[in-house]
Order: structure tokens, then sequence, then C-alpha cells
């Protein structure tokens, strides 16, 4: 497909924590990999947790995956798009 986009319903293992220790959340499909470009919306995953508090469950995901046009433009495009992370500003302390 070049533009075409396909869906995949999958199951997904959420993981938050919201500790001392760690402030945290991952979504991980279950038997897939997710390739440049492929977006995955989690269904049901709650929005919150409270300090002091992990939750770990299964969840249904939907994976939509990139066209190999887009997918091409994302692994082109993705290193000018990473150097945005690296701007570091340093103040004065008062």
């Amino acid at each position: 497909m070049i533009f075409g986009r396909r869906t995949i319903e999958v199951t997904c293992t959420v993981d938050i924590e919201q500790t001392a220790e760690s402030l945290h959340a991952h979504a991980i499909p279950d038997g897939i990999d997710i390739r440049p470009g492929d977006t995955v919306v989690v269904h049901g995953a709650p929005t919150e947790v409270r300090f002091g508090d992990r939750v770990t469950l299964q969840c249904r995901a939907t994976v939509i995956r990139a066209g190999w046009l887009q997918r091409l433009w994302i692994q082109k495009t993705g290193l000018f798009a990473l150097t945005e992370l690296y701007e570091v500003g340093f103040q004065r302390g008062t």
C-alpha cells in the first residue's frame, strides 16, 4: 500500500507507575513489531494512577500501519525531529 493504512487489533500490556522511584507509562502491543510511522491506539487504559501506585493490565489496542511512502518519509526526517530533543538551556540561579 502506498497511502493506504491497514489496522490490526491486538492485546496490549499496559504498565503505569507513579511512585517516588519511578514515573512511567508503557504500552506494549503483544505479538506485533511496531515500525516507524505506525500508530498505536490503546483502548481502556486508566487515565489516572494515584501517587504510590503501580498498575499492570491487559487492554485492547489498534495498530495502524503506515504505508511504505509514509514509512520512508518518517525514516528520512526522523533524525531532524530527534535533534529538537537536544535543546538545552542554562540559567543563572537566583
